[in-house]
């Protein structure tokens, strides 16, 4: 009992613990000399470290320890009690210690496995690894908006003379079609306004560039309006699906038509007049029945009004207003409001996309000035709260259920095809 209470163990806690000590350190890690010196300092006493292989040198070292003291003392207060009253600065003198240095000197650690090697390695690597970063500066603080005129004058001052060099002005024609556009088509554009044209058909051959601000800007706005959020969200994420992208990437979509799509979505929400018509066009595509993906829809419009101005379809209007810029942002708005009120009233559902969109197309090219004055017409009467050319009731039988067909492009569908497959 005496020895239980002077020592800092029992002798069954010295013999368990002598025990766990031996299989945790085994001899190719920590020689036998630094586990005699363990021992020594844990205060087990020399009756039970004469029990033990290492004997002889702690029993030496415990008396080197306490020179004077009693063996009672010893056996009560432990090797660890000399320690107590000896400053830290003058441990390094004491007996032990200079021992414990001095044999450890040679000591040469055991084969390291392959594993372990592999396990450092990827450990000290944790401080040079870095999360892939979002693009475009996101952040917890919501972005300001950015207007279509801010967007536009951006991308002026960057240099896309790279871009420039691939676009196509105008449809080249031969033979008898050249001679039928020559006698019969639409006049040719101001030589004023075609420096415009090709800015427009320019930037439709830029993508998403995820280092320019500014692109992150735009779609962030994007998805602001149409959801009515007051926060940022990630640039890539299930929620574009939401807004009728095909992917967690909208760069993905913008075949065919480029960073152009972007900023006639960005024109569709950010102007006053038109942003109504955006969300009314929005809420038809997430309809029960007819929903259809409204980004990808609004890609394809983009895609029509390229080709109506590159086929000098709205040469006409330009020369007459004297722009393009403006000209082509009316005509795909008023295209994608032909196209939701066909949507509507026809009641088409996705699988009817294809179909819909080539005979837009047509009518598109062949009318140009009677789709303005309609998307006029609309407005007008928008901005005086009458019902919308979309707000009519919904008859019709149910229909299956959109999410489980697929959207046709108007550029995927082939001569002829009985039916719309695959996505844009």
């Amino acid at each position: 009992m005496q020895e239980a209470q002077g020592s800092l163990f029992s002798t069954t806690e010295k013999e368990i613990l002598f025990t766990s000590a031996s299989s945790a350190f085994p001899e190719n890690l920590i020689s036998k000399w630094l586990m005699k010196v363990y021992f020594c300092l844990l205060g087990l006493g020399e009756n039970f470290i004469e029990k033990s292989p290492c004997s002889s040198v702690c029993s030496s070292s415990v008396k080197r320890l306490s020179p004077g003291r009693s063996a009672a003392h010893d056996k009560n207060g432990g090797a660890l009690v000399d320690f107590r009253g000896i400053p830290i600065s003058a441990l390094k003198t004491h007996d032990v210690l200079r021992a414990l240095t001095a044999e450890t000197n040679g000591w040469e650690p055991g084969v390291v496995s392959a594993e372990v090697l592999q396990a450092q390695e990827e450990w000290e690597a944790v401080d040079t690894i870095h999360p892939e970063a979002e693009s475009w500066g996101y952040s917890d603080q919501p972005g300001q908006l950015i207007s279509f005129g801010e967007a536009l004058q951006h991308l002026q001052t960057l240099d896309l003379s790279s871009f420039k060099k691939r676009i196509q002005p105008t449809v080249r024609r031969t033979g008898l079609a050249a001679l039928r556009h020559c006698l019969f088509g639409p006049p040719k554009l101001h030589q004023g306004l075609r420096e415009e044209r090709d800015l427009v058909l320019t930037i439709a051959q830029c993508g998403l560039d995820s280092q320019d601000p500014v692109h992150g800007r735009v779609l962030q706005t994007i998805y602001k309006k149409l959801t009515g959020s007051k926060l940022d969200c990630a640039l890539r994420g299930d929620h574009w699906e939401d807004l009728g992208f095909q992917g967690a990437n909208p760069a993905t979509d913008l075949r065919g038509a480029g960073f152009l799509a972007l900023l006639h979505l960005l024109y569709l929400v950010m102007d006053a007049k038109t942003l109504l018509m955006a969300q009314e066009i929005f809420r038809l595509s997430r309809h029960h029945i007819q929903q259809f993906p409204f980004c990808l829809m609004s890609v394809n419009v983009t895609r029509i009004a390229i080709q109506a101005l590159r086929e000098e379809c709205l040469s006409r209007e330009c020369n007459r207003q004297q722009k393009v810029i403006a000209v082509v942002n009316s005509f795909y708005a008023a295209t994608f409001l032909r196209l939701a009120h066909i949507w509507r009233t026809q009641q088409k559902t996705i699988s009817d996309s294809g179909f819909v969109l080539k005979d837009l197309e047509a009518l598109a090219k062949k009318s140009p000035r009677r789709l303005l004055k309609t998307l006029e017409s609309y407005l007008a009467r928008a901005s005086k709260g009458q019902a919308s050319l979309l707000a009519q009731k919904y008859p019709g039988p149910q229909a299956s259920c959109a999410s489980d067909l697929t959207f046709t492009g108007v550029c995927d569908l082939q001569p002829h095809s009985s039916e719309g497959a695959g996505l844009i």
